[in-house]
């Protein structure tokens, strides 16, 4: 089974990923990695971590889809994880391959930014964090536009029916939620 959490930055899906691997007992990849590998190893292909998102997912798309379907075709237990995937690329591969590819997107379409940027802050004390060093500023703009990517993120979702949890309001409660969702 391959189990793919994409959405926006900061909403929980490496936590997702890291409690699914445990629990399952198997390896997860960031898409992070990925992209860094791009970024730094081979820039000329144009995709690097200063994109946005649906940039970053539309350009990698080509590759992601090749390498999901090899591993779906020998079957490979994998967690899949980060923001460079969108519900109107992979539905493809879901009906495709409906009994082996769970899916499913986070995001935040209604948080305070304030409370927010006080969690990052919070978080990115505690771990070396790619935000860590980054101005109020910055992070207030970036959550703006998370809030902005979230909102795309659900309205694809719904349009595609694939599963969304939304972190604005509860967010452990959310991230229980899409764990017991990609553990059935």
């Amino acid at each position: 089974m391959l189990y793919v959490i994409s959405g926006a930055s900061r909403s929980g899906k490496t936590i997702i990923a890291k409690k699914l691997s445990i629990q399952k007992g198997i390896p997860y990849v960031s898409l992070d990695w990925i992209m860094m590998g791009f970024t730094n190893g081979i820039p000329e292909y144009g995709i690097h971590d200063k994109l946005f998102p649906d940039d970053i997912a539309q350009r990698l798309w080509s590759f992601l889809k090749a390498m999901f379907e090899s591993m779906l075709s020998v079957e490979t237990d994998c967690i899949i994880e980060g923001e460079a995937i969108l519900p109107e690329l992979i539905i493809e591969l879901f009906k495709k391959y409906p009994d082996k590819l769970t899916i499913c997107f986070m995001g935040y379409t209604d948080v305070s930014i304030d409370k927010k940027v006080k969690e990052i802050k919070d978080f990115s004390n505690e771990k070396n964090d790619w935000l860590e060093d980054k101005s109020d500023a910055y992070v207030i703009d970036h959550v703006k536009n998370m809030i902005a990517h979230s909102r795309q993120i659900e309205k694809s979702c719904k349009e595609n029916r694939i599963r969304y949890f939304d972190t604005s309001k509860n967010f452990i409660k959310s991230i229980e939620d899409a764990i017991k969702y990609l553990s059935v």
